[in-house]
């Protein structure tokens, strides 16, 4: 399994027990929906490798722990310390409206109200305070911030998202 058809799930951030349980930090609005998994991928030594899990359940309401089979200590919990975890692409739950997975709207074509066709989207950024749309006008970037409040309609099956953004944010790039 390759990590482009993979979701980033969350991350193990900490030992739970002796006996080689972990708490993974979710990244998610739905923890509960990732209670009965039979198995992840932990990115280990730079590579996909597939975890079967014995048990798990939901800790302090967003942290998942989890008793993997086959570690069955701390010094074997201690080898996947800070190990990002991952889930097939296809265990997405789907989105409706205008929700969306930021991989999903990479390529779409961005329209604002205003300003007309801003161009496509390359990345999100989200290693900011808010999530920003990388957006190429022709070679140009423009960042537009992931706000609902610009955010007018998601149309998947154009591949186009439409947004209002405040006057004069577009034209900063231009």
């Amino acid at each position: 399994m390759k990590k482009e058809e993979c979701f980033y799930l969350g991350k193990i951030v900490s030992k739970f027990s002796f006996k080689g349980e972990v708490l993974i930090k979710l990244d998610t609005d739905d923890p509960e929906s990732y209670i009965k998994m039979e198995s992840v991928f932990v990115d280990y030594n730079k590579n996909l490798v597939p975890f079967f899990i014995e048990k798990s359940s939901l800790h302090k309401s967003d942290l998942l722990r989890v008793k993997f089979e086959d570690i069955d200590s701390e010094e074997e919990a201690d080898d996947l310390m800070k190990a990002k975890i991952y889930l097939p692409l296809d265990l997405l739950p789907e989105l409706e409206g205008d929700k969306f997975y930021f991989h999903e709207v990479i390529g779409f074509k961005v329209i604002d109200q205003s300003y007309g066709e801003v161009g496509v989207v390359t990345n999100i950024n989200d290693s900011t305070a808010q999530a920003l749309f990388e957006i190429d006008h022709n070679g140009v970037e423009i960042l537009i911030p992931m706000n609902d409040e610009f955010i007018d309609k998601v149309d998947r099956e154009l591949k186009t998202i439409f947004v209002n953004t405040p006057e004069g944010l577009i034209d900063l790039y231009l």
